[in-house]
């Protein structure tokens, strides 16, 4: 059977939509498409005839700032992964390597802007004045939250996959009513305009929700920064598995900018960012930004990285240390010296026994709860599956039906 032959009516039209395409490329303005790096992991910085504006805006107190925060955040990260593993924690999503996309991102935000996270924004908490000590709450399991997302403009971290990306651009075309709505009442324009910034990984990135969510965005010309955090390994799966192309490339297909940067450069990390963010303030739609770094650790203290990834790896990233290069950065230029590094090392200690002690304080999580807040009200099924639980425990010597032990490590 010879090949099918589509009428040439089939394909009226291709020279306009092609005229389309082009002319919305050059709308765009986009930036370069080759990775924005701006400090080396030699600790030397380079110019950027579009990003290096943005840069120079980061004084020596900034970059010290910068450097405090993200040793902060690590040692905080050290241990609460310590107390997960001394039983006081019920899971913990370590962060280290990803210090620099965090802190950096976080930073380039702005008050009024609103923060969908996933569940290892740490860093990015700790720019938005979340109490580090509350957001392990939840991973304790005493509460749902830990933290009133109001206060901060920093959501509750999602669990579920990719769903915090939907959350955000129905929040952004909510920003974006409100605004025109302001305007028309108040041409003068006294509140600040704001955007969105939806935080997620590689491994999400092939979830549907990703997929709507920028559609949407497009659609509607939303204020969301979408911000991926390619840490090359979802779970067990390999970035080069979820994508055959640069994840930043994608934003292509749906209309507007994606930018690939050097997510352990926080210098770099704060200006693609603060670009994005003024991209979207200024009504002109979204942006997708990938941050190219790596997880050093376990996806999750339940995780053995051992079994799918081999130690070389880690090694060469380990190399490209988003704290480190920055540290040679600030020395080779005398922006700091011994008496401040030694300060952020103890600032950390204090933050770090802070946290202990505040985690060792909490109340003991009851496992009832979850079985009482899975309905509204009383479920057969539960109240069956409650009553199997609580013969399983009676059958452990120490422990009460619910259980806990009688003693608990640490108190």
């Amino acid at each position: 059977m010879g090949a099918t032959h589509l009428p040439s009516t089939e394909f009226d039209g291709t020279a306009v939509d092609d005229q389309l395409e082009a002319d919305a490329e050059a709308a765009m303005g986009e930036p370069p498409a080759q990775m924005v790096q701006l400090l080396g992991p030699d600790g030397k910085l380079v110019t950027d005839p579009v990003y290096s504006k943005y840069a120079e805006k980061l004084d020596a107190e900034k970059l010290r700032g910068l450097f405090a925060d993200m040793a902060a955040i690590r040692r905080f990260d050290v241990e609460a992964t310590a107390l997960q593993r001394q039983g006081q924690l019920a899971l913990w999503v370590p962060l280290t390597g990803q210090e620099a996309a965090q802190i950096g991102s976080g930073r380039a935000s702005q008050p009024q802007d609103y923060i969908f996270p996933t569940y290892r924004e740490h860093g990015v908490a700790l720019t938005r004045n979340v109490d580090l000590a509350e957001l392990l709450r939840q991973f304790r399991g005493v509460s749902n939250g830990g933290w009133n997302p109001k206060d901060t403009n920093f959501h509750l971290y999602t669990l579920v996959l990719a769903a915090q990306t939907l959350h955000a651009v129905g929040y952004a075309m909510g920003i974006q009513r409100d605004q025109k709505s302001a305007a028309a009442s108040d041409p003068v324009g006294t509140e600040p305009p704001a955007a969105v910034i939806a935080y997620f990984g590689d491994g999400a990135s092939s979830e549907g929700d990703v997929h709507e969510s920028m559609v949407f965005a497009s659609s509607y010309n939303a204020p969301v920064v979408f911000f991926c955090q390619n840490n090359h390994w979802a779970i067990s799966v390999p970035s080069t598995v979820q994508t055959r192309i640069p994840l930043s490339n994608r934003a292509k297909g749906y209309g507007f900018p994606g930018i690939r940067v050097d997510g352990n450069d926080v210098i770099a990390v704060h200006a693609v960012t603060e670009w994005a963010l003024d991209n979207a303030r200024q009504g002109k739609g979204p942006v997708l930004i990938e941050a190219f770094t790596y997880r050093v650790g376990a996806h999750t203290t339940a995780d053995d990285p051992t079994k799918y990834r081999e130690s070389a790896e880690e090694d060469a990233w380990r190399a490209k240390d988003p704290l480190a290069r920055l540290e040679k950065y600030l020395r080779a230029e005398g922006l700091a010296d011994d008496a401040f590094f030694d300060k952020v090392k103890a600032d950390g200690d204090e933050l770090a026994a802070y946290v202990r002690r505040t985690t060792h304080d909490l109340e003991t999580p009851d496992i009832r709860t979850a079985f009482a807040n899975t309905y509204v009200e009383a479920h057969p099924l539960v109240a069956e599956e409650l009553a199997w639980f609580e013969e399983y425990s009676a059958g452990f010597a120490g422990e009460d039906p619910a259980g806990q032990a009688e003693t608990e490590a640490g108190h």
